[in-house]
């Protein structure tokens, strides 16, 4: 069982910036890949960025060269720094992870979600 817990949402003007956590607690000694998706009123979640837990990471081409993710596997933690933003980045921005290697369960994990806003 995993819990993830995000934090960093808010409200800015477009060209911001803003940084998103996400905190996983789990069973010791597990490793994570880990993902960002994002879910606006109306639409379907969208997937955003991704990285495994060797430092791999993929976005989706809407937010590519303006949001990086990173982790930090010490403390369990996913990191989206989202730059240059814009009014069509407002959503809400859930955290995705699984556990890996010798703790895969098969299971997807999904946190609650923090809500960004950004205004014209």
């Amino acid at each position: 069982q995993v819990n993830l817990v995000e934090s960093g949402g808010g409200s800015v003007q477009a060209g911001g910036s803003l940084r998103l956590s996400c905190a996983a607690s789990g069973p010791p000694n597990c490793r994570y890949d880990m993902a960002w998706y994002r879910q606006s009123p109306g639409k379907e979640r969208e997937f955003v960025s991704a990285i495994d837990s060797d430092g791999s990471a993929t976005y989706a081409d809407s937010v590519k060269g303006r949001f990086t993710i990173s982790q930090d596997h010490a403390k369990n933690s996913a990191y989206l720094q989202l730059n240059s933003l814009k009014p069509d980045d407002t959503a809400t921005y859930y955290c995705q992870t699984r556990m890996v290697e010798g703790c895969y369960d098969g299971v997807t994990y999904w946190g609650k979600g923090t809500l960004v806003t950004i205004s014209a």
